[in-house]
Formats: structure tokens, sequence, C-alpha cells
């Protein structure tokens, strides 16, 4: 793939990851439980190319 695209994916994915885990975080202090295991799912869509793709895990309050 191009460099450009590279560039663009990147900067698109370390806003994702950034942003969800500031959501995560702040999710986590106002109502999250210590010790209490969370299941989590992201779902990136791009729609002109009818992709969808799921990614589930689990996160572990503090």
């Amino acid at each position: 793939m191009s460099d450009p695209f590279n560039m663009s994916m990147r900067k698109y994915l370390k806003q994702v990851g950034v942003t969800s885990q500031q959501a995560i975080e702040e999710a986590m202090r106002e109502k999250g439980e210590a010790g209490k295991t969370y299941a989590v799912k992201t779902v990136i869509t791009i729609e002109e190319l009818d992709l969808t793709h799921e990614v589930t895990g689990k996160i572990e309050g503090e």
C-alpha cells in the first residue's frame, strides 16, 4: 500500500486508540468497580467497502 494510505491509516487508528482509552478511563472513574471485569466490543465500519470488523475482549477495573 502507498505511503499516504499508511499514514492516514495510522493517524485514524491512533485517534481511535487514544479517544477510546480516554472514554473508557472516564467511564471507569465514574461508574467502575474495582476488580470487576468488563466485556468490551469495538466495531469498525466502512460502509463504502461493505466492511464491518469486530474485536472483543475484556478490561479489568482498577
